[in-house]
C-alpha cells in the first residue's frame, strides 16, 4: 500500500515528452552504473549522460532522492547527496564529482549508537511520579490562591481590595519567580556534564526543574536586563551588558557562560542538555564577550566561541564545535564566513540605564499588572449572578449555571476578540511614530519600549491562526501595517504563523506565497543599541516552512527559498533561481511536472476556484470560532460549578478546576481534529490549492494543539499522539517534537525527538499541494530543531543531528548519522560529549 502511494506521488515523465535524439553513451563504468540506477528509477530505457536531471528528464527533488537512496545501497558506486545532484545535474558531471571526491572512509570509525530499552515498570512509575507532582504543585497553587482571595474578599471598597491584591499579588508573583530556583538548588545542585537515562528518578528530578523553570513568570521578560538576573540565579554566569532575546530557556544553566556584552538573538537554542539515544545528555555551551548569536540557531553540547565571534542566522554548532574568536561563522553545521553579522554600532546604554529599565519594569508589575490582575480575577468572580442565586447545592446542568456560563464566555471570548483586534490596529500606529527606521536608539529606554510594545501586541497568534492559509490574511496583515503592494490573491497567500519585528516595514510582492514559520527580520541588535529597516520580498516568490528572512536580503524576483534556508546577505541579488540549505545554494526555480495545476491559477478557472475556496475558508473560520468559543463556554461553566462550591472544598476544587481543565482541553480537541478527519487516517495526495481535498486538509492545521507543550517529557505525550492518529512504539521520548500529519506519521519503539523538531508530511510549493507518509525507525534520535520532511523513511537506530533538514523522500539506513541543511551522511566520528564520561 506504501509503495503504491510512493508511486503516485513520483510517477515516470512521459517518455514521449523527452528527447532522445541526442543521446550519448555512458564510457566509464560508474556513468554506466548511475545511468542505469536513473533510467530504473525514472521508468525510462535509457538516459543520456548528458541530459540535464531537471531541465531535459523532468525530475523533480523527490525522484532524485529515491536516486540517490539508490545509490547509496550499491556497494559498487561511491555515496550521493541531493547537494551533489544540484552541483552535478548530468550523469557525466555527477560521475566526474563522485569520483574527484575526497575519500569518505573516517580515519575513526563511528560507533553505533544503541539505545537500552527501559523496562515497561519503570516507564509506567516515571510518568505516575510526574502525575503526582504535577497534582501537587497544582493543589499548592491552589492552597495559596484560596487564601489569597479569602483575604482579598475581605477587603472593603475598591481602595482596600486594589492593596489587597496588591500585597497578595505581589508575594504570589515573587513565589512563583523564586520557587523554581529554590526547587533547582534543592533538587540539583550544580549541573555538570553528565549523561543519563530517561524515564529513571535522576530524569525525574530533570524533568521537575525544568518544568519549574518554563513556568516562571520571568520568561515574560526576555529581552529584559532583569531576565539575565534570572538565569544568574539559577547559576548561569554572565557577564555585563549581555541582551538575550530568545524565549527558549536554558535548563543546565551551571553549563552557560555568556560573555560581557553578548547578543542571543530570538528563536535560538541554548538549552546546554540534549535528549540522545534515550539518554540526557548535559553539557557546556560557552561564549565569549561581544559574541552575536542569530535567529533560529541551534547551539549543541559541548560548544564554545571566542570573543567578538560571531554565528549567523539559522545555523548550527554542533557539539565539540568551537569559533575562534572574532570570526564570523554561519551554516548548519557552521563554517567559516566574512559576513558581518553585528550590522549596527553601539549607543550610550549603561549599568545605570539598565538598572532604571528594570526598575521601572518591576514597579509596572507590582503596582499595575499584578494588582490589576488579582483585583479583576476577584471582581470577575464576584459579580457572576450565579454566585447570588442563593442555591445551596448545584448541578453542572442546572439552567442557571449554564445561562451565566453562556453570557459570561460570550461576553469575554468574543468581547477580547473585537477589542483586541482594535488594539492592533491603532495603538501600535501610534507608537510607530515615535521609532524612526534606520536610526540608531540606545536599549532600554522609551523607544526600545515602544519598538518591544508594536512587536508584542502585533504577533499575537490568534489572528494568524484564524486568517492564514485564506484570502482574507492579507487584509489583516495590510491592516496591522504590512506592504503588500498589489495583491494576486490565491487563497494562500500566507501560513498561520508568520512573525516580524516591525510589521511597519515589511513588504511582500505582489504574486508571493509564504508557507508557514516566517520570521522576518527587521531589526537590529548590539549589545547596547537597536534599529529598525525596511525588509523586503520581491514579487512571485515562494517561501518554504521556517524561514527567518532578513532585512537587506540578497533575493529579487521569482525565487523558490526552500524550507529551512540560510537566506542570503551577501553576494549578487538571486533572480528566477531556487535556494535551499544553510549556506544556501541554487536549485531550480521548478521543473515542469510542478506546474501540472497552473492552468487553475490563472483567468476565469482562478476566479471561480478562489470563490469557493473563500466560501470554504469562511465556513472554517466561523467553524474554529465556535469551537474555540464552545471550549471556553465549557471551562467558563466549569469554573462557575467550582465557584459555588467554594466555601465548602476550597483549595481543593481549585486545584481540580486546574487538573480537569488541562485534560478536558487535550480530549475536546483531540474528539475535534479526530472529528474533522471522521476519525480516519490520512492518504498521500498530490492536488492543486484549489482542489477541495487540500480545502479540508487546511482545516487540520487550524485545530489548536498548544496544549501539547504541557506534556512534553512525560509519557502522556504519547498517549495524545496515538489519539489523535500518530503510529507511535512504546516508550518513545518526547521533549518538544510537533507532528503536522499525525496519521501519515510513524514512530518506533524508543525514538527520542528533542525540542523544537518537527516532522512535516507535506509540501506546498506555489499551487501544488503533496503530503507522503514518514516513518522513524526504532531507536532513532532527532535532534535540537531537526527538520524531517514529507516521503521519509529512517532506519533503526539512525541518527539526525541538530538543525538539520531531512529532505523529501530521504532513506537513512540503520544506525545511519545524519546531518546539515540539507541532510547527509556524516561520515567523520562523533566528537564524543563530556557527558559520556560522567554517567549516571
Amino acid at each position: 500500500m506504501e509503495e503504491k502511494s510512493r508511486d503516485v506521488l513520483t510517477p515516470g515523465p512521459d517518455e514521449s515528452a523527452i528527447d532522445t535524439s541526442r543521446f550519448t553513451s555512458p564510457e566509464a563504468d560508474i556513468e554506466k552504473s548511475l545511468a542505469e540506477v536513473l533510467a530504473d528509477v525514472m521508468c525510462l530505457e535509457r538516459v543520456s549522460i548528458d541530459s540535464h536531471f531537471f531541465d531535459d528528464l523532468g525530475a523533480n527533488s523527490l525522484v532524485m532522492a529515491h536516486f540517490c537512496a539508490r545509490v547509496r545501497k550499491r556497494a559498487d558506486l561511491p555515496s550521493a547527496s541531493m547537494k551533489d545532484i544540484y552541483r552535478h545535474p548530468t550523469i557525466r558531471s555527477l560521475a566526474t564529482g563522485l569520483a574527484n571526491a575526497a575519500p569518505v572512509e573516517p580515519a575513526v570509525p563511528a560507533p553505533s549508537e544503541v539505545v537500552n530499552p527501559v523496562g515497561t515498570v519503570r516507564y509506567a512509575l516515571c510518568g505516575t511520579l510526574q502525575f503526582l507532582l504535577f497534582l501537587g504543585y497544582l493543589f499548592l497553587a491552589g492552597l495559596v490562591a484560596n487564601r489569597g482571595y479569602s483575604w482579598v474578599s475581605a477587603g472593603s471598597g475598591v481602595i482596600d481590595i486594589y492593596l489587597r491584591s496588591f500585597v497578595f499579588g505581589g508575594i504570589s508573583f515573587v513565589g512563583l519567580c523564586t520557587f523554581p530556583i529554590a526547587a533547582k538548588w534543592i533538587l540539583i545542585g550544580r549541573w555538570t556534564s553528565r549523561s543519563f537515562p530517561v524515564w529513571g528518578l535522576t530524569y525525574l528530578r530533570f524533568w521537575t526543574v525544568k518544568v519549574l523553570i518554563h513556568a516562571n513568570p520571568m520568561i515574560f521578560l526576555v529581552g529584559n536586563p532583569l531576565y539575565v538576573l534570572y538565569l544568574r540565579a539559577l547559576g548561569a554566569r554572565i557577564g555585563k551588558g549581555v541582551t538575550i532575546l530568545s524565549r527558549n530557556v536554558p535548563v543546565c544553566t551551571d553549563l552557560l557562560t555568556v560573555g560581557a556584552g553578548t547578543v542571543i538573538r530570538k528563536d535560538s537554542f541554548f538549552l546546554c542538555y540534549r535528549a540522545h539515544a534515550g539518554r540526557i545528555q548535559t553539557g557546556r555551551v560557552t561564549l565569549g564577550r561581544d559574541v552575536f548569536i542569530g535567529e533560529k540557531t541551534v547551539l549543541d553540547i559541548d560548544t564554545s566561541m571566542g570573543d567578538e565571534a560571531q554565528l549567523g542566522h539559522t545555523s548550527t554548532l554542533y557539539s565539540g564545535q568551537a569559533v575562534p574568536g572574532g570570526q564570523s561563522w554561519h551554516g548548519s553545521p557552521a563554517q567559516l564566513t566574512q559576513h558581518d553579522y553585528l550590522r549596527i554600532g553601539p549607543a550610550a546604554c549603561g549599568t545605570l540605564r539598565r538598572a532604571g529599565f528594570g526598575l521601572i519594569t518591576v514597579l509596572q508589575l507590582f503596582f499595575l499588572y499584578v494588582p490589576l490582575s488579582v483585583g479583576g480575577a476577584y471582581m470577575l468572580v464576584t459579580l457572576v449572578p450565579a454566585l447570588h442565586n442563593g442555591l445551596g447545592t448545584v448541578e453542572l446542568a442546572s439552567l442557571d449555571l449554564c445561562i451565566d456560563a453562556l453570557l459570561l464566555s460570550l461576553l469575554l471570548f468574543f468581547g477580547s476578540v473585537v477589542v483586541g483586534l482594535a488594539v492592533m490596529l491603532t495603538v501600535p500606529r501610534l507608537l510607530n511614530l515615535v521609532v524612526k527606521p534606520n536610526k540608531i536608539y540606545p536599549l532600554y529606554g522609551f523607544h526600545y519600549s515602544a519598538h518591544r510594545a508594536i512587536g508584542r501586541m502585533t504577533n499575537i497568534k490568534f489572528f494568524t491562526w484564524l486568517l492564514g492559509d485564506s484570502s482574507y490574511i492579507v487584509h489583516y496583515l495590510r491592516g496591522i501595517g504590512y506592504d503588500l503592494s498589489r495583491v494576486e490573491q490565491t487563497g494562500s497567500n500566507f501560513g498561520t504563523e508568520v512573525q516580524h519585528e516591525s510589521p511597519f516595514l515589511c513588504a511582500v510582492g505582489n504574486g508571493t506565497m509564504v508557507a508557514d514559520g516566517l520570521s522576518i527580520i527587521n531589526a537590529d541588535y548590539s549589545s547596547t543599541s537597536f534599529r529598525v529597516s525596511r525588509a523586503s520580498i520581491g514579487s512571485h516568490n515562494f517561501l518554504g516552512n521556517n524561514i527567518a528572512y532578513p532585512s537587506g536580503a540578497r533575493t529579487g524576483e521569482n525565487c523558490l527559498l526552500a524550507t529551512k534556508v540560510m537566506v542570503p546577505l551577501e553576494g549578487e541579488v538571486r533572480e528566477g533561481v531556487g535556494l535551499l540549505g544553510s549556506p544556501c545554494f541554487e536549485i531550480p526555480r521548478s521543473v515542469e511536472r510542478d506546474s501540472r495545476f497552473d492552468h487553475l491559477r490563472a483567468g476565469d478557472e482562478l476566479r471561480r476556484n478562489l470563490a469557493a475556496k473563500n466560501h470554504y475558508n469562511i465556513r472554517s473560520m466561523v467553524f474554529f470560532l465556535l469551537v474555540r468559543w464552545l471550549h471556553f463556554f465549557m471551562l467558563t461553566m466549569l469554573g462557575l460549578a467550582n465557584a459555588e462550591l467554594y466555601d465548602s472544598y476550597g483549595h481543593v476544587l481549585i486545584a481540580a478546576f486546574l487538573a480537569l481543565s488541562l485534560g478536558f482541553t487535550a480530549l475536546y480537541f483531540v474528539l475535534v481534529e479526530r472529528g474533522i478527519a471522521a476519525f480516519r487516517a490520512l492518504q498521500p495526495q498530490v492536488c492543486s490549492i484549489y482542489d477541495p481535498y487540500f480545502w479540508w486538509h487546511e482545516r487540520l492545521w487550524k485545530v489548536p494543539d498548544t496544549y501539547l507543550d504541557i506534556f512534553n517529557g512525560t509519557p502522556f505525550k504519547n498517549v495524545i499522539w496515538r489519539m489523535l492518529g500518530v503510529r507511535i512504539g512504546s516508550r518513545v521520548f518526547d521533549d518538544g517534537c510537533y507532528v503536522t500529519e499525525r496519521t501519515l506519521t510513524t514512530i518506533g519503539n524508543d525514538c527520542t525527538l528533542n525540542a523544537g523538531s518537527k516532522i512535516q508530511c507535506h509540501s506546498q510549493e506555489d499551487g501544488t499541494f503533496k503530503s507522503d507518509r514518514s516513518t522513524l525507525g526504532a531507536g532513532c534520535t532527532i535532534g535540537v530543531g531537526a527538520h524531517v520532511h514529507y516521503g521519509v523513511t529512517m532506519g533503526t537506530g539512525a541518527v539526525l543531528a541538530p538543525d538539520s533538514f531531512l529532505m523529501k523522500g530521504e532513506e537513512v539506513p540503520q544506525h545511519g548519522r545524519w546531518g546539515g541543511n540539507p541532510a547527509t551522511e556524516m561520515r567523520d566520528a562523533p566528537d564524543q560529549p563530556e557527558a559520556l564520561t560522567r554517567t549516571g
